[in-house]
């Protein structure tokens, strides 16, 4: 903390991604005040920065007890309108609190009408994403944390941090105008560790479990995933680096075609996923003329398939991302791997093993610097993650403060 620096005010706080991201884009603070109600979520702010002073509920929040507001910022719960969820929408108790958000920044305003606000929340349909535009008074931009991780991540953040005008017949338009990060061009094969423990590794029972099931519906699993892919960045004409795995022989486990459906288009589509028909089938994909193309890490035989688990409600089964990227974090993930990021590692033997992304690697997905230091158990820290920010897209928006 400094005396010159920004008042901070942080709602739904979490792990505070925002104080991380205000530290790597050195943005200097003078307090900074969270809003949050888990007590696990506390604990690791307090331990990382332990000058916050937490404030409970957003709904206990009173602007009028507190210093002028630089800075407000915030990701309001998305479960009513993710795509993944039931899309409740405001209806949902979780996503209404977007409407304490809105009274806070109103009050701040009274205060201090410059202060700079950012929101962030997932995709969503587009009359609810209009209800917060028109309430914050501007669009947002879309930004997809493939750009500066090895996670499709995609993202809408509202911020007057840097904004531009248009007029149209009745009216000034105001958008969210952040750039889009340089692409860094990160993938899941650099992020993983080398050396991971066994508990990380699906079982033989586990293994077992998912050849028996089937994936029989046409509708999407995890949409948040499944949406991750049709945005993702990967030029399928850029193959260097890239090996081709095909014809590889694996027990019960082979390759299908299933409409899924896509979120961007609204229509259901021919996409590929493996499938466990009960017997011994080449592991085949089309992704490009036919053929499976995966990451080889250097100084490695193995190749690397990023994937993640479809929902058990809806079959289980392995599902491969084909863009060579992570599936988007979630915070729901079990130790099961249901709704986790895993990883298919196949090594020049055709030998086959299945995994969950460890904690350090999904911190690397969310760009998390390796000085946070975490004091909870690894589902706590999968929750966490799941529900915080990609730190260097925060950081990214935070530069342009001092511009």
């Amino acid at each position: 903390m400094c005396d010159d620096g920004l008042t901070v005010l942080s709602l739904f706080d979490g792990m505070s991604c925002g104080a991380i991201a205000l530290r790597e884009a050195g943005i200097k603070v003078k307090q900074y005040y969270a809003s949050e109600v888990d007590i696990h979520a506390i604990a690791q702010t307090q331990h990382n920065f332990p000058h916050t002073i937490q404030l409970g509920s957003v709904t206990d929040v009173r602007v009028s007890d507190l210093p002028p507001i630089d800075l407000l910022i915030g990701g309001s719960p998305c479960q009513g309108f993710s795509f993944a969820g039931k899309q409740l929408n405001f209806n949902d108790p979780r996503s209404a609190l977007f409407f304490e958000y809105v009274r806070i920044l109103h009050d701040i305003k009274k205060y201090n009408p410059d202060v700079k606000f950012l929101l962030e929340n997932v995709r969503m349909r587009t009359e609810f994403e209009n209800v917060i535009s028109q309430q914050l008074g501007l669009f947002p931009v879309m930004i997809n944390s493939a750009l500066v991780s090895a996670q499709n991540r995609v993202r809408l953040y509202w911020t007057n941090i840097r904004t531009r005008t248009e007029a149209n017949l009745f009216d000034n338009v105001v958008y969210t105008c952040i750039p889009q990060p340089v692409d860094r061009g990160i993938y899941l094969k650099d992020i993983l560790e080398k050396d991971v423990d066994e508990k990380y590794y699906f079982s033989q029972d586990q293994i077992q479990k998912l050849i028996e099931k089937r994936y029989e519906s046409n509708e999407a699993d995890d949409v948040e995933n499944i949406e991750s892919e049709y945005y993702s960045l990967f030029d399928f004409d850029d193959f260097e680096d890239y090996q081709v795995v095909n014809n590889i022989e694996y027990t019960d486990l082979c390759m299908a075609f299933r409409g899924r459906f896509n979120p961007v288009t609204g229509r259901n589509e021919q996409q590929p996923e493996l499938r466990f028909d009960g017997k011994s089938n080449s592991l085949t994909t089309v992704q490009k003329d036919n053929l499976l193309i995966s990451r080889k890490p250097k100084d490695s035989s193995s190749h690397i398939i990023s994937g993640s688990i479809v929902s058990s409600k809806f079959g289980g089964g392995f599902r491969p991302i084909k863009s060579g990227k992570s599936a988007c974090l979630m915070a729901r993930a079990r130790n099961d791997g249901n709704g986790q990021c895993v990883c298919m590692i196949v090594n020049d033997d055709e030998d086959v093993a299945i995994r969950r992304l460890t904690p350090k690697e999904c911190c690397r997905l969310q760009t998390v610097p390796e000085w946070y230091e975490w004091t909870c158990g690894d589902t706590q820290i999968y929750r966490m993650l799941g529900n915080g920010w990609t730190v260097d897209v925060i950081s990214h928006i935070f530069q342009y403060l001092s511009i």
